[in-house]
């Protein structure tokens, strides 16, 4: 995983800048103002600190759109030449209207790197690490202001402090930036699958995953492009497939679904159940609460089914097959071929293992062989035969991580023309029911211990012993298209060369940007900027400040290094949270933060309501802060973010991270231009206390409608959105029906 964590880390650098950049204008002005005099122009002043937050503002309106259109490194590139250029403008900057031009080009800037960092790196890191990788740009933010602020504070001990070196410098990480962006960075291989360039996202999946074989990623981004309308859940148990005909062949089977087996050739058959599965469980229990008048969200009991059922296993085995234990990337045993396919050369195994680029991921076959079905050897040589459309229902699968099987089946439905419905091709999203039959004298034959399946003998289904397990399958519609010949079977059905407006009607999607956007406008007025405005004070209270003036620091450099001191804070919470943003979940470290945030809140509120004297009320104030900043930087600082690159439909992702960052600028410039006349008209208690309530509602919107997404490929949460929202539907009009 080497690769993609570079990756990743070069990505946000781009983070990194924006906080540099904020760091360094929080200092700069100081000197700035002294320049300009502006002491009696508080407008001025306050409008070249704001001015990136404007430009910022404005370039995110477009800048998911167009990521859609053109890429999401070509604007990552774009991101650099604005930092660079801003950053030569503001050194150069003769007046405050020059200095304002190139504060808003920085803006520019900064909202692309914030907008798509986080799509970026969740469409290259596996679902595994992805949490993780997530985290980098909320780090590597802090801690460009950590670096920035040290060096501003060394340059303010001069005789004479120039605020454009302080600005100009970083067009020197700016540079190093864009050299990444241009040259080290790889096009994200989801928006490359959505163009339909399919080699160039094979090659960006080899380099990433640095292996060979990513037929089944590939696989797996042609179907993400589908927004999953009609998904549904359906069960299975799924077992060998030990019956064969004369010549070797497997015989299939009446109304089952075939998978064909690992490397020693062993295939599977899956039989369709009803009502027994966690998964299919969780989706009656909650439709049944919806019904009730619950307002627990059913999204919520979908993906909780699907973690509280992962086996006990650390989570890096979970990229393995865990529904057929044999079984790797059927699409991956493919044979070598020639870089140019040709099928009537289909037979040759003398071509490079590298010149397989164009080799078909999907065909079917025109001339089946005398049981119908190609045995596992040949197609381990051959890419023919994956479906076998006419005999019974067949099925090629491939691990996709999070414990999750990506599958294909042919259904029976008709069109009006007669024809199966786009060629009979769904695709299914298959998870295995963890299964335990020992000590369980229950009569039922599926009964559960907390979410687990056990199996009895007297079932009417093989038991687990036997190979067989029982699993769950979201099943949609195909995106790829049905009996392609080469590369044109591993294409999706329609290339979008836009954002889909329409799909933003979607059901799924409605409910994914609820939550994308309830999370942006709760963090932001959940107080971060209403306590790193009142540290400085606090800090001046317990005697922070006058211990570093009287250790001969000026006013100005006291202040920047508190400000540094309290960044650097920041950092190991930041790594404490890496690490446990794939372990915990997202959902679990805001449930479990959010209570310690509302607990400092008021206390400060008590601070300032209670004479307690002015030691012992600086130092619970100090203690307080301290405790607020750890737990808001180990949760509500990146989670929104991550979860937002995280829910949306590869097809509309750039468009809802536009709509979700236009809200978090909205927001931030709100509580900023708010927070001094609060201040002054309500006080600290009265801030703080609004504070402290905004807190209380995101934790209670958090546990009604924020699932949990650790571990999860994004097609997958994709489909649980569709699913869920299915689900709500239908249970608000049985409610008006009732």
């Amino acid at each position: 995983m080497r690769s993609v964590v570079l990756v990743a880390l070069a990505a946000a650098i781009g983070n990194m800048l924006q906080g540099w950049d904020n760091a360094t204008i929080a200092g700069a002005v100081i000197y700035i103002k002294k320049e300009f005099h502006l002491e009696k122009e508080p407008k001025i002043e306050g409008l070249i600190v704001a001015m990136s937050l404007i430009g910022a503002t404005m370039i995110t309106t477009f800048s998911g759109p167009v990521s859609d259109k053109v890429g999401r490194r070509s604007m990552l590139i774009l991101s650099s030449l604005l930092y660079f250029l801003s950053s030569i403008v503001m050194f150069w900057s003769p007046n405050v209207y020059v200095l304002l031009f190139a504060r808003l080009l920085d803006g520019f800037g900064i909202g692309l790197a914030v907008t798509l960092v986080p799509i970026y790196i969740s469409e290259t890191a596996p679902s595994e690490i992805r949490g993780l990788l997530n985290t980098f740009p909320q780090f590597c933010g802090s801690g460009g202001m950590f670096l920035s602020y040290c060096l501003v504070f060394g340059m303010s001990l001069e005789a004479s402090p120039s605020w454009r070196l302080m600005l100009g410098v970083l067009s020197i990480p700016s540079i190093a930036y864009f050299v990444l962006a241009a040259f080290f960075l790889p096009e994200s291989p989801r928006w490359l699958v959505s163009k339909g360039r399919m080699n160039e996202a094979r090659q960006v999946l080899q380099r990433l995953r640095g292996r060979e074989d990513v037929s089944g990623e590939l696989a797996l981004l042609v179907e993400g492009l589908g927004v999953g309308k009609d998904t549904s859940i359906e069960e299975y148990v799924i077992g060998p497939d030990n019956q064969e005909c004369e010549s070797g062949h497997e015989l299939p089977r009446k109304d089952q679904i075939k998978l064909y087996g690992p490397e020693d050739g062993q295939s599977w058959m899956a039989k369709p159940v009803k009502g027994q599965s966690s998964l299919a469980l969780a989706s009656q229990h909650g439709s049944m609460l919806q019904r009730g008048g619950s307002l627990m969200d059913p999204l919520v009991t979908l993906f909780g089914s699907v973690h509280e059922n992962l086996p006990s296993e650390n989570m890096n085995a979970s990229t393995r097959s865990m529904v057929f234990p044999n079984m790797g990337s059927i699409l991956g045993l493919t044979g070598r071929q020639e870089s140019q396919w040709d099928p009537e050369r289909n037979n040759d195994d003398s071509s490079d293992p590298d010149e397989n680029l164009n080799s078909p991921l999907l065909s079917l076959t025109t001339e089946p062989d005398e049981c119908n079905q190609r045995t596992i050897g040949t197609m381990q040589r051959r890419q023919s035969s994956l479906f076998m459309a006419n005999v019974g229902e067949t099925a090629t699968a491939t691990s996709i991580g999070g414990g999750w099987q990506l599958a294909w089946k042919y259904n029976d439905k008709v069109g009006a023309d007669g024809q199966r419905v786009n060629g009979g091709l769904q695709r299914m999203y298959i998870h295995e029911e963890t299964a335990n039959n020992k000590n369980n004298n229950n009569s039922n034959p599926f009964s559960r211990r907390g979410s687990l399946l056990s199996f009895q003998p007297e079932a009417d289904v093989p038991d687990q012993e036997n190979g067989y397990v029982q699993a769950a399958a979201l099943v949609s519609q195909a995106s790829m298209m049905p009996g392609g010949i080469g590369e044109t079977a591993m294409l999706p059905q329609k290339v979008k060369d836009g954002p889909g407006w329409r799909e933003l009607m979607e059901p799924g999607v409605k409910r994914a940007l609820i939550v994308g956007v309830g999370l942006q406008i709760l963090q932001q007025f959940a107080g971060i900027n209403g306590v790193m405005y009142y540290t400085p004070q606090i800090l001046k209270e317990t005697g922070v400040s006058s211990l570093l003036t009287n250790l001969g620091l000026g006013a100005e450099s006291a202040s920047l290094l508190i400000s540094a001191l309290t960044t650097l804070l920041m950092l190991p919470c930041i790594l404490v949270s890496m690490r446990l943003m794939d372990v915990a979940g997202r959902r679990s470290l805001l449930l479990s933060t959010i209570p310690i945030l509302i607990l400092s809140l008021v206390t400060l509120v008590i601070g300032s309501l209670v004479k307690l004297g002015g030691t012992t009320n600086a130092l619970l104030s100090t203690a307080s802060v301290t405790v607020y900043l750890s737990c808001f930087v180990m949760g509500f600082g990146s989670i929104p973010n991550i979860l937002c690159s995280e829910i949306f439909p590869t097809s509309v992702r750039g468009l809802c991270i536009t709509i979700c960052a236009l809200t978090f600028w909205i927001c931030d410039i709100i509580v900023t231009y708010t927070l001094p006349v609060m201040l002054k008209s309500l006080g600290l208690a009265g801030v703080f206390g609004i504070y402290a309530f905004v807190c209380a509602v995101a934790w209670v919107f958090v546990y009604l409608r924020v699932p949990e997404t650790k571990g999860m490929p994004l097609e997958v949460i994709s489909e649980f959105f569709s699913v869920g929202a299915k689900q709500q539907d239908a249970a608000a009009s049985f409610l008006s029906d009732g």
